[in-house]
């Protein structure tokens, strides 16, 4: 999913300009710079008072705006720009929605490393450990597996009283999942289902 996005911005970390150092510059959207740690990078998106950066070998990083990097290429500054990060976010969107994709979903801080343990009502039987990360990424390709059967009957030659019957179904196994919402990170991967509106 992330790949044509990671071949793009290796390619731009990877051309060739030559290198000079500037600390009080204010470097546009697509900047290559060389940090003394993280190597070679593109500038995808800025703030106030850091750049988002993404770098060849270790990813995305936000570094403080007055660094004194090593700059491989200036791109000059514009409002109008969209930046990479913009573009990877909704790239993202669109191959999820299309593709049998699975996005890659953050547990929730207070989880990572914990376990799981089914323990049965007997004593002579013994307890089942599951980590939490294990389940934890089956319920997200369930999850997946549902928004992908969703586009699927969306796009279906299908009579429109039909594709309301089966959302309405899609849409309860939405709603019987909300229970394990508690395990993400961010609220905006959170299972949603029927909402009841009073008269």
């Amino acid at each position: 999913m992330r790949v044509w996005v990671e071949i793009i911005i290796y390619v731009l970390a990877n051309w060739k300009f030559a290198p000079h150092f500037m600390a009080n510059v204010i470097l546009g959207i697509g900047s290559r710079v060389r940090h003394p740690e993280y190597g070679v990078g593109v500038v995808i998106n800025f703030k106030s008072d850091v750049y988002i950066i993404t770098f060849v070998e270790i990813g995305t990083k936000n570094i403080k705006i007055d660094y004194p990097f090593e700059v491989l290429e200036i791109v000059e500054p514009s409002h109008d720009m969209v930046s990479l990060f913009d573009v990877e976010r909704n790239l993202s969107k669109i191959l999820q929605r299309w593709m049998d994709a699975t996005e890659v979903v953050p547990l929730g801080d207070r989880w990572k490393g914990g376990k799981i343990i089914l323990q049965p009502g007997r004593r002579d039987l013994q307890s089942k450990e599951i980590p939490i990360d294990v389940f934890f990424h089956k319920i997200v390709m369930m999850r997946d597996r549902l928004r992908v059967l969703e586009q699927r009957v969306n796009a279906s030659n299908m009579d429109d009283e039909e594709k309301v019957n089966i959302q309405q179904y899609i849409t309860r196994c939405y709603g019987s999942m909300t229970t394990f919402n508690i395990l993400f990170k961010e609220s905006q991967h959170h299972f949603s289902g029927e909402k009841l509106v009073e008269a």
